[in-house]
C-alpha cells in the first residue's frame, strides 16, 4: 500500500528532500549562533569561571599528543 504522504513523482520527492535539508541547515545554524551567544554572555557574567575554563582548555591542548 503506497504511503499517502509521500509524493508519487520522484522529482517532487527530491525537491522536498532538498527543502528539508536546507531547513535543517538553517535551524542548525540558528542554534549554533544562539549557543555561541549564550557562551559569550556566560563568560561576561562569570569572568572568573571563564578564565579558569580557558586555562583548563589551554592545559588540555598543551598535553594533547598528536
Amino acid at each position: 500500500m503506497p504511503n499517502p504522504e509521500s509524493p508519487a513523482d520522484p522529482i517532487q520527492d527530491a525537491d522536498a528532500q532538498e527543502d528539508t535539508d536546507a531547513a535543517r541547515r538553517r535551524r542548525r545554524a540558528q542554534f549554533l549562533r544562539e549557543l555561541a551567544e549564550a557562551r559569550e554572555l556566560r563568560d561576561r557574567v562569570q569572568p572568573r569561571r571563564a578564565k579558569a575554563a580557558r586555562l583548563r582548555h589551554a592545559m588540555r591542548m598543551r598535553t594533547f599528543r598528536w
